[in-house]
């Protein structure tokens, strides 16, 4: 693909985005910048991946036709600032902060710019994420299909309301969290049972796999949770222990408690 593809802030997220462009040979390595503060983390990009590193922002945004936006939401009205006078209308910005809305980049970089806001999950490390994506209807089709390209190399990409942001940030952005303890917790228990560490955790981790599969094949989990669940069985007795202790509201009250926190943060943003 004919694109260049450039990567303020060279973190954890950008490199899971390189590394997807890259080793999935979507990108040549010379097609894709970075830029960081820390000139150790660019000289380990440009080793590990090929890509090209600069010191400066404006010098990724000089080299790139969409530019990610990979800082965080404390520093992104500052690198804005830094790179406004050379962001032209015909280049894609991208923007992963969590609680910066598109209306205040547009307020620092003009509104007749081409943004995109995105909320990825952390793993796209796996290409297995799932990212949330919206924009400010100044992209074109073509613009539009070519982000959406680059994400679908290491995530699903759905379409969301800026609105409802804060909502995937709970859900999706801080769920694997939420599911690494399920899986922890399950696999406790199996020790419990008597199972090796290694074994239970390995079961734990392929029964959680396996059920997401069954769900995502198009069965609702309700259905395919009285299919395992045979009359005075193991599966009810274990049902029944988790409804007694709560354990569906503590998954709700979780999200909730998660949206909560990301609202607040995004005032506090819209305040700076």
């Amino acid at each position: 693909m004919n694109v260049r593809v450039g990567f303020i802030g060279g973190g954890n997220m950008a490199e899971a985005f390189i590394d997807a462009f890259v080793n999935g040979e979507f990108l040549l390595p010379d097609q894709i910048s970075v830029s960081d503060i820390n000139g150790e983390r660019l000289k380990y990009l440009e080793e590990k991946y090929g890509i090209k590193t600069f010191n400066s922002n404006v010098q990724v945004v000089v080299n790139s036709d969409i530019v990610f936006l990979a800082v965080k939401p404390q520093v992104m009205t500052s690198v804005l600032r830094e790179i406004t006078e050379t962001i032209t209308p015909v280049q894609v910005i991208v923007s992963m902060a969590a609680g910066y809305p598109i209306r205040k980049i547009e307020e620092i970089i003009g509104d007749d710019k081409k943004i995109v806001r995105i909320m990825p999950n952390i793993l796209v490390k796996i290409r297995k994420g799932v990212t949330a994506f919206c924009h400010n209807f100044r992209l074109l089709d073509k613009d539009i299909k070519l982000v959406k390209e680059l994400l679908s190399t290491c995530s699903e990409v759905v379409d969301v309301d800026e609105k409802l942001f804060d909502g995937v940030t709970a859900l999706s952005g801080s769920g694997p969290a939420f599911i690494f303890l399920v899986i922890e917790a399950l696999s406790d228990g199996g020790v419990k049972a008597g199972l090796p560490r290694e074994t239970a955790v390995k079961l734990a981790v392929e029964t959680i796999v396996g059920s997401a599969e069954m769900v995502k094949a198009g069965e609702h989990p309700e259905v395919l949770k009285d299919k395992v669940t045979s009359p005075a069985g193991t599966t009810i007795a274990g049902l029944s222990a988790l409804e007694e202790n709560r354990t569906r509201y503590a998954f709700i009250k979780a999200v909730e408690e998660a949206y909560k926190r990301s609202v607040e943060i995004s005032r506090l943003i819209e305040e700076m």
